[in-house]
């Protein structure tokens, strides 16, 4: 039951989801449209390790994110979605951490993101309940996934993990809209999260927008979904006037747009 489960999971985080074009076609937009089966328990406190000290995990960690992981998504994105990386130099000239963002429309947008750091280290925040299925819960906490818990007396705990990330000159990437919509063309609203951190600890935002493109070539005979580009922009300093609130809001607002921007010259591209 649960390679059966894994493997359906596979086939539709990659290939097999319907296409969504409407905001207005969904009740609720900070709502996941896909339900994640969370079989097994977990609860998170304050004594729960959200990055793991250990210098055994960090090998294992290390060993599979860059011995297993990178190279087989590699390939595989390639194959699946003919992935293309636009403004990777904007990750490789980064001096210090950094909060990185990007529309969320994929299962495997993480690994995208990934990619597009190469051997840089770049933790991701996930939901709770992703840490509730078997087997999975393991290899994403070694693939440096950090749990959003979903208890806001907990989330104090949580904030202070991403801070040290942050302080250690490692990046954290952050999906502001929240919820997956899997294809949406259209850049949805932001939460504060993000920009919270990169202004609270000084760090620049750097903007990632996932757009689709029509397959070329002999791909358009049997591929049935859009291909994917991820486009990496320029770093974007917190505003230096202001008290936080304002700040967070400025740092927000410009991000959206900028995003916003680059997802709708890249979506008249294709039609």
């Amino acid at each position: 039951m649960l390679k059966r489960f894994i493997n359906e999971s596979i086939a539709k985080s990659l290939d097999d989801v319907e296409e969504l074009e409407n905001l207005e076609d969904i009740q609720d937009e900070n709502e996941h449209i896909i339900d994640l089966w969370e079989p097994l328990e977990f609860d998170i406190d304050e004594n729960y390790e959200y990055v793991s000290k250990s210098k055994i995990f960090s090998l294992l960690s290390n060993g599979l994110y860059y011995g297993i992981a990178f190279p087989i998504l590699k390939i595989l994105m390639k194959i699946v979605y003919d992935f293309k990386i636009e403004g990777k130099e904007n990750i490789r000239n980064l001096k210090e951490g950094a909060v990185t963002v990007s529309n969320h429309v994929l299962f495997l947008d993480c690994a995208m993101v990934g990619l597009a750091y190469g051997l840089k280290k770049v933790y991701f925040t996930t939901l709770e309940g992703s840490f509730k299925i078997p087997f999975v819960r393991k290899l994403i906490k070694l693939l440096r996934a950090i749990p959003i818990p979903e208890s806001v007396k907990n989330r104090e705990y949580f904030m202070k993990a991403v801070d040290n990330v942050l302080k250690e000159e490692k990046s954290v990437h952050f999906y502001p809209e929240a919820a997956l919509f899997p294809y949406f063309n259209k850049i949805r609203h932001f939460k504060n999260g993000a920009f919270d951190f990169a202004v609270r600890n000084n760090k620049q935002v750097v903007p990632m927008v996932i757009t689709f493109r029509e397959p070329k070539g002999i791909r358009k005979i049997f591929k049935k979904k859009k291909d994917v580009t991820l486009t990496v922009l320029e770093p974007i300093k917190p505003p230096e006037k202001g008290n936080t609130k304002q700040k967070i809001e400025a740092l927000k607002n410009q991000v959206y747009n900028e995003m916003k921007n680059v997802n709708n010259k890249k979506y008249k591209e294709c039609i």
